[in-house]
């Protein structure tokens, strides 16, 4: 079946970075958008690229952590367009601080986010995506979903919890012979705002881990998307964008627990010292 051309895709976070361009891509491509975000005016920026492009649009501020907002939104959706077949949920959050000094309301917060923001979106649309007959959830995880490293044990959780909620969700919607695929996406360093936009626990000076980050971040939010989208066009169980993701992947898959003693002083490196 054509996979994109005049179906109707949900994305969250759609504000900047791979929403954004997973929303011109899907445009490209003949989709009907359904975009939301907290950030009105990063929003307002898509909805008129998606507009120059021609496509159909409905532009949304949503909080992906409030659940009824949530289930009003995808009721809501499916009305304005009498269907829907795809959900990337993308919207999430970035932190660092090692378990010791993090508040727990820090590590709650970027669960609500990073985690329960996918399966508010997975659980409000499913039922529309099977009635469509063609549907596809899009979780995006990270590699960081694959391995931990130290200060992001909050961020680590969430992405591996996404992880496992995507997997088993494809698992069950071939278990129940639904029409619906599912794939998980763990993008490597994207050349987004994500860091920039980022809290940490300590004093970690902000601006020094903006510059590192923009060093190794080697893959745009563009390409990454054309790529997300090739593994939903192959009904792709997981996705690694960037070669950095790929690589790390490989480390892990051949040192078990050991890549522990490689990726940690690694990472290591990349943090700025306190201010």
């Amino acid at each position: 079946m054509e996979k994109f051309a005049g179906k109707v895709a949900v994305v969250t976070g759609a504000g900047s970075g791979i929403g954004q361009a997973l929303a011109v891509e899907l445009a490209r491509r003949g989709v009907k958008l359904a975009i939301s975000d907290v950030d009105t005016e990063g929003l307002a920026r898509t909805e008129e690229r998606l507009a120059a492009i021609g496509a159909p649009v409905k532009a949304d501020r949503l909080d992906v952590t409030e659940r009824e907002a949530f289930l009003a939104y995808a009721d809501a959706t499916k009305d304005h367009f009498g269907s829907v077949n795809q959900i990337y949920n993308n919207a999430g959050i970035a932190f660092m601080g090692d378990v010791e000094v993090t508040a727990f309301k820090d590590l709650e917060r970027v669960m609500e986010v990073d985690f329960w923001g996918v399966v508010n979106g997975t659980k409000a649309f499913l039922p529309h995506l099977i009635a469509s007959g063609d549907g596809h959830v899009v979780n995006i995880s990270s590699m960081y979903g694959l391995f931990a490293v130290q200060g992001q044990a909050a961020y680590n959780s969430a992405k591996f919890a996404v992880r496992g909620f995507t997997e088993a969700l494809r698992q069950e919607m071939a278990a129940a012979g639904h029409p619906v695929q599912v794939t998980c996406v763990h993008p490597g360093y994207i050349k987004t705002p994500l860091i920039h936009n980022a809290s940490t626990a300590t004093d970690l000076d902000k601006n020094a881990l903006a510059t590192v980050f923009d060093k190794v971040a080697i893959t745009s939010p563009e390409r990454t998307a054309k790529i997300i989208l090739r593994a939903v066009e192959g009904n792709k169980a997981r996705v690694l964008p960037g070669a950095d993701a790929k690589l790390f992947d490989a480390i892990v898959r051949l040192m078990g627990s050991g890549y522990m003693r490689v990726l940690g002083p690694m990472n290591k490196r990349l943090l700025p010292p306190t201010r």
